[in-house]
């Protein structure tokens, strides 16, 4: 049994990878926003097998202290964590600033995985994984809007920066923690799959969430994606492949990364460590 958190576990691809993973029979900590949502799905996952071992976290990770919270709340109950899947994301919202001056797609889908990844690195060994959830949308970062100080009126450029930016942390960090640190694993499950997101954002019904949840799974548990530290695996050609070219990049992902830093109080540790 293995013991796995999940951002956004409520709805979408998150509910249906917690529900595979429940059924296999892993410690599941679920997380949400709204705590009605979490106490319900909680409630759901652990209906849905004899022996439930379902954990609920309330968080709104639009807020880094919700982030810090949510961290130290794992922390408290858990000496160890088996896989981190940084699912949550967030895409068209009505107001895109957060209350701490950011854009609520960077806050959400860059800076929160990023900051929740560092501060429960200590309860992830080697043998542990982290997986992103990437998307295909990928567009160049803009660091002042990455960093609170520009507007992105875009839903859909903001949400593509947000994504690459996540996929190029990923890759740096893959690339300058030890060897004792877990592989980080950034993964597209798929476009336009069917939830909340994809439907109020596209106005489409979008593809079999199954589909996210089944590359989820394999990327959290299976061998295959064991030694696969620091690369991309795209669910649409079903195959592990070459990110944005600025993922490639090195400079460019120790700009990003410089500025998380900057912005969440974290510092970079040295491969040495």
């Amino acid at each position: 049994m293995k013991t796995i958190l999940m951002t956004g576990s409520t709805d979408g691809i998150g509910l249906a990878t917690a529900e595979r993973l429940v059924r296999q029979g892993h410690r599941v900590l679920i997380h949400g926003r709204n705590p009605e949502k979490l106490r319900a799905t909680q409630a759901r996952l652990s209906a849905a097998t004899e022996r439930p071992n379902v954990e609920g976290y309330v968080a709104d990770l639009s807020r880094l202290a919700d982030v810090e919270a949510l961290a130290e709340a794992v922390a408290s109950r858990h000496a160890r964590l088996d896989v981190l899947i940084n699912n949550a994301g967030v895409f068209r919202v009505s107001d895109p600033l957060t209350a701490d001056g950011l854009d609520v797609r960077f806050a959400v889908n860059t800076i929160a995985p990023y900051l929740l990844t560092r501060r429960l690195l200590p309860l992830m060994e080697a043998g542990a994984r982290v997986i992103n959830l990437s998307s295909a949308a990928q567009a160049p970062v803009d660091i002042d809007a990455l960093a609170g100080r520009r507007r992105l009126d875009d839903a859909f450029s903001a949400y593509a920066q947000s994504k690459l930016a996540l996929t190029m942390w990923s890759r740096h960090l893959a690339m300058t923690l030890n060897d004792r640190a877990p592989p980080i694993i950034a993964v597209n499950p798929g476009s336009l799959l069917g939830s909340k997101m994809v439907k109020e954002g596209f106005g489409v019904a979008g593809n079999d969430l199954q589909i996210g949840a089944d590359i989820l799974v394999r990327a959290a548990l299976d061998a295959e994606f064991s030694k696969a530290n620091g690369r991309y695996f795209d669910n649409d050609a079903k195959r592990f492949a070459s990110p944005h070219a600025d993922a490639l990049n090195a400079e460019t992902c120790m700009r990003v990364v410089a500025t998380i830093d900057g912005m969440t109080g974290c510092t970079p540790r040295p491969a040495s460590e």
